[in-house]
């Protein structure tokens, strides 16, 4: 008994703190930590702490001692209590939250996650209740505010980050479909202004991007506001006022903390989320798609004939879909969208069939527009699934508002009863949404192929920013645009393929640009339906990228550099033994092929033209073997 009661009196100062008498609080930090990612380097590490004299949080983040995070303020004001200051704390609880689930799409289709969960109680001035719920995992920290019915609509936050001064800082300034180029500051001398919420810092080594996940119709989307000198971001809400009849649980405020391959790797966005809300995810298949847009433009949508060619060249690759974007349903010739008998009008039922008999599914883009009251989705969603439309490219939601994830909030569902894929352009980032809704398979809020302002820098920043939080349509093969940053490297426009992931990788080339490059089409016909695990192998933000994606036993490997030509190194951290390694170069004459045996953790040295970069697929090597081709 008495060894019993030791033990409980030890779990409850463990828990709570030091013992502390009736209306009296002594307690005034705590700290939540997960599992060492490996035992040489223990994880992230968070610690709450309430100011005694002004009642305000603060919430730090460090990892191996290092502070990666400053104190920072934590905080929400309702319009019936500001929760930001006077609060007294009531009490802890602590749990682990673990679990397993595979993903359709992603860097990783299976998954495992273990957090340690704390809740911290406060109370306000009036009696306001705040719960805090503070997650660490071994490659994040995140934490959310949990309000009661009764609290009222939220009028903002005070949550900030405050980083290292001296920190060095990956940053877009703030647009409202996310598409704004990565420059590089650092924390304190970034301009005055708001960014993006995927924001990465390093400090020492340590790397932290900021996110958030589980944003639904529920809240509104944060950005990150900076005032110049300063090294602290606090989020800004794109409502003013956030509507709340009911008990309330903010979005998570996430932190992907650890070494520049901890974060890059990392599905900790996606692991906060909710599970999936889709029981058979069967009819669900990710795959490469010939996106006719940059390939044909409006006529191409605008005519069967070109994309009966498409789907034929489709074909000829194993490509399973076709994309056909905007001019389907908007000439008058063909049919008018008010006529209640327009879908007799159109030819894609015919181009269904055409695709169906070549294996190749066609999926359609769709303005946001079309879709905005149950009404047009009613007529929308059943037609097209009527007539056999595998997906759906929706565009210009160009909104964060609480209202516009509404939308979101009802689409999906809806997408979902009706078996079809989703690509959401003109829109917020993924933010855990492709494990609720495994349907998505890509989201753009990105610059990507379709733009013509983009920089080396910015292809070698998307891989540890945007693309880290989810699936990202950058649309890459672009080779017959002159203006493309990595026009000098069609290595390096392959590469992007490998490197940058999306569920459905719209591949926006032409069939001329691709027959001109065989090397570059034999390479495209091998792109897999989806990855089974992503390393890093080398590179720094604004600088270069190089991943490895595997699918089965074949690794893809993508890079791209900046600046001069140069020979790049890079650890092959793909397993040991002798590895096949069948690289796509740029030569004097165009593409050049180069099959090289190397060891696993060896280094693999790889020539790269200006601003250029690589493509390859390592297999493992047997006496004889002298590709890593499919076997047709």
């Amino acid at each position: 008994m008495v060894l019993l009661l030791c033990g409980a009196l030890a779990m409850t100062l463990f828990v709570t703190g030091p013992a502390r008498a009736k209306g009296q609080v002594r307690d005034s930090a705590w700290t939540v930590s997960g599992p060492s990612p490996r035992a040489s380097d223990s994880g992230p590490l968070a610690r709450l702490r309430l100011d005694r004299a002004s009642g305000a949080l603060t919430l730090q983040v460090s990892r191996s001692g290092r502070t990666v995070v400053e104190p920072s303020p934590v905080g929400i004001v309702t319009e019936r209590a500001d929760l930001s200051r006077g609060l007294r704390f009531v009490g802890r609880s602590d749990r682990t939250v673990a679990g397993q689930y595979r993903s359709t799409v992603g860097k990783e289709r299976s998954r495992a996650y273990r957090m340690t969960e704390a809740r911290f109680r406060f109370r306000g001035d009036g009696g306001a209740r705040l719960d805090v719920l503070v997650r660490a995992s071994a490659d994040g920290v995140a934490y959310r505010y949990v309000l009661p019915s009764g609290s009222g609509d939220v009028l903002g936050e005070t949550s900030a980050f405050t980083l290292p001064a001296d920190a060095d800082a990956w940053l877009g300034t703030y647009r409202k479909d996310n598409e704004n180029l990565f420059k590089q500051y650092t924390a304190a001398t970034a301009p005055a202004g708001e960014y993006m919420a995927q924001a990465l810092f390093q400090t020492g080594g340590t790397y932290a991007l900021i996110a958030e996940s589980d944003l639904t119709g529920r809240y509104s989307a944060a950005r990150l506001v900076h005032e110049e000198g300063a090294p602290t971001y606090r989020i800004g809400l794109w409502d003013q006022r956030v509507e709340s009849d009911g008990p309330l649980s903010t979005p998570w405020r996430a932190m992907v903390v650890g070494d520049l391959a901890t974060v890059t790797e990392s599905t900790f966005t996606d692991d906060l989320a909710p599970a999936s809300k889709v029981a058979d995810t069967s009819w669900i298949r990710p795959g490469p798609a010939l996106w006719t847009w940059l390939a044909g433009g409006r006529p191409a949508g605008q005519s069967l004939s070109m994309q009966k060619g498409y789907v034929d060249y489709a074909a000829a690759r194993g490509w399973p879909y076709v994309v056909v974007d905007a001019g389907w349903y908007f000439d008058p010739d063909q049919w008018d969208v008010t006529d209640p008998d327009w879908q007799r009008n159109s030819w894609i039922p015919e181009l269904v069939r055409y695709a169906k008999q070549r294996k190749v599914g066609i999926q359609v883009w769709i303005h946001q527009r079309d879709l905005d009251t149950a009404e047009e989705r009613e007529q929308w969603l059943p037609t097209l699934e009527k007539w056999g439309v595998k997906g759906v490219k929706i565009d210009f939601m160009d909104s964060e508002a609480q209202q516009t994830l509404r939308w979101y909030d009802e689409i999906l569902p809806a997408t979902a009863a009706h078996h079809l894929l989703v690509n959401f352009h003109g829109s917020t980032i993924p933010k855990g949404i492709q494990r609720t809704w495994p349907q998505v398979m890509t989201m753009e809020g990105v610059n990507g192929e379709e733009k013509r302002v983009n920089t080396p820098e910015h292809l070698a920043t998307l891989p540890f920013t945007r693309n880290v939080i989810g699936s990202m349509d950058f649309t890459p093969g672009a080779f017959h645009r002159a203006e493309r940053p990595n026009a000098a490297s069609d290595a390096g426009e392959l590469g992007l393929s490998v490197l940058y992931e999306s569920g459905i990788q719209n591949l926006a080339g032409t069939p001329e640009s691709y027959d001109a490059r065989p090397q570059a089409r034999r390479f495209l016909e091998q792109i897999p339906a989806s990855w089974d695990r992503t390393r890093l192998l080398a590179g720094r933000p604004g600088e270069s990228a190089v991943l490895a994606r595997a699918k089965g036993e074949r690794w893809f490997i993508g890079g791209t550099f900046t600046g001069d030509a140069h020979t790049a190194t890079m650890p092959l951290r793909l397993g040991r033994g002798k590895w096949l390694v069948d690289l796509v170069l740029d030569g004097a004459d165009g593409l050049a092929r180069e099959p090289r045996v190397v060891r696993g953790g060896d280094t693999l040295s790889v020539p790269v033209v200006k601003d250029g970069g690589f493509a390859a697929i390592a297999c493992r090597w047997r006496p004889g073997v002298t590709s890593c081709d499919r076997p047709s």
